[in-house]
């Protein structure tokens, strides 16, 4: 089965698309194994399925629309007829994508696994007319989809997770476990993307060992100072960045607040780090140069994963055995920072965790999000359960999404 994973992040700058050939046996679930990932050029064998990504693109919004997603994210007010457009205009964006991927990769999808794009997400209940209610909301009509692309679409993939008790992310874990547990070899798979988020597998783990959470802002504050402050999208390869100087005293204040002492499982997103997080450090930073606050704001996405990785990871039980060798997998958009790299880098080094890229092992850190949703769909479609309870604190094993049919 030929599945496409579409994925659009909360940094909000576009679209990306992993065409994967997936395999499993008679529609049956592989035994699992702790033989971890062997890679062949762009083909892996697991102990669950097999894979072979066999191509991926991405897609940036224009600025109308990027504009038009960054303020319905986390809105205190806004229009529904806009957001209802903003709907079914996502779906035809998202069926482009795939179609144009398609062409690209001369090959047809059998079925699209869509996170779509997520406008608001509160994991933790919170009182709402007299009721403690936990919710989440990814807009992109898979309707739309499924009728452009010809195939079935499965989408929403969190609320199942929050029914069962969990705070409905992180799901990516499913796709980290899956591929780069090992017998021997403890791994923590980070992804730098709007947020950062971290998987960590303890050698020989099984799926109750996995221990996944949000560790703080990845790239979203950063994009954000950067935009303000010099008008330009991102910090291309922080550059901006290198030629500053962190406040460290801003940075370590910041860490000192609730959301980075609090035990996992716990999620975030532009709630806890969009437009009111920024003004506020921005304020912080008002006597610096624009260089250091874009140099400080980087700093604070390094120092929040090694921090997590100090406090939650290496404290755990089965870390603290002191596996033979720790490495760090690294992917997402602020893997092509090369400042914030060589900052997180730094900040392992202490903790003697070696820092790999996911594109040495052969998954392009820049695909591998919408590879995981090719897998969460590949899953769903066979009616097999794909969250990581341990990962997102659900009481039970879900099956996740919903099927759109064409």
């Amino acid at each position: 089965m030929i599945v496409a994973g579409v994925m659009s992040g909360t940094s909000a700058d576009g679209i990306n698309v992993a065409l994967v050939r997936m395999s499993g046996r008679g529609g049956q679930r592989p035994a699992s194994s702790a033989s971890g990932l062997r890679w062949r050029g762009a083909r892996a064998q697991t102990g669950r399925a097999r894979f072979e990504l066999l191509g991926h693109a991405e897609y940036s919004y224009s600025k109308n629309v990027r504009a038009a997603v960054l303020a319905a994210m986390d809105a205190s007010q806004a229009s529904v007829p806009d957001l209802a457009r903003l709907n079914f205009l996502l779906g035809e964006l998202y069926s482009e994508a795939v179609l144009a991927t398609q062409r690209k990769c001369k090959t047809k999808a059998d079925l699209v696994g869509c996170h779509g794009q997520t406008l608001y997400h509160q994991g933790e209940p919170q009182t709402f007319l007299g009721r403690k209610i936990a919710a989440t909301w990814q807009t992109g009509e898979a309707a739309i989809i499924a009728a452009r692309v010809g195939v079935p679409v499965v989408s929403d993939f969190r609320p199942a997770d929050m029914a069962a008790g969990g705070k409905g992310a992180p799901l990516v874990p499913y796709l980290d476990y899956t591929l780069f547990r090992d017998a021997r070899v403890g791994r923590i798979v980070q992804n730098i993307g709007g947020i950062a988020n971290l998987t960590a597998i303890p050698p020989g783990a099984a799926a109750d060992d996995v221990i996944a959470f949000d560790t703080g802002p990845g790239n979203m504050v950063i994009d954000a100072v950067t935009e303000k402050l010099f008008g330009q999208p991102f910090d291309r390869n922080g550059m901006i960045a290198t030629s500053g100087k962190v406040v460290d005293k801003v940075v370590n204040q910041i860490l000192r607040s609730n959301f980075f002492r609090k035990l996992p499982p716990k999620t975030a997103g532009r709630e806890q780090f969009g437009r009111e997080f920024v003004r506020e450090f921005l304020q912080s930073c008002r006597r610096n140069r624009k260089q250091d606050i874009v140099a400080t704001a980087t700093a604070l996405t390094a120092k929040a994963i090694a921090s997590a990785v100090r406090r939650f990871v290496l404290t755990n039980t089965a870390f603290a055995r002191k596996p033979a060798f720790l490495e760090m997998i690294l992917s997402g958009g602020g893997s092509k920072n090369a400042t914030l790299v060589k900052m997180l880098s730094m900040e392992l080094s202490p903790l003697r965790v070696r820092l790999r890229l996911s594109d040495e092992l052969g998954l392009p850190s820049a695909a591998k999000e919408a590879v995981a949703f090719a897998l969460l769909a590949h899953e769903t479609w066979h009616r097999w359960p794909s969250n990581v309870p341990s990962a997102t604190g659900a009481k039970r094993a879900a099956v996740l999404g919903k099927i759109s049919y064409p």
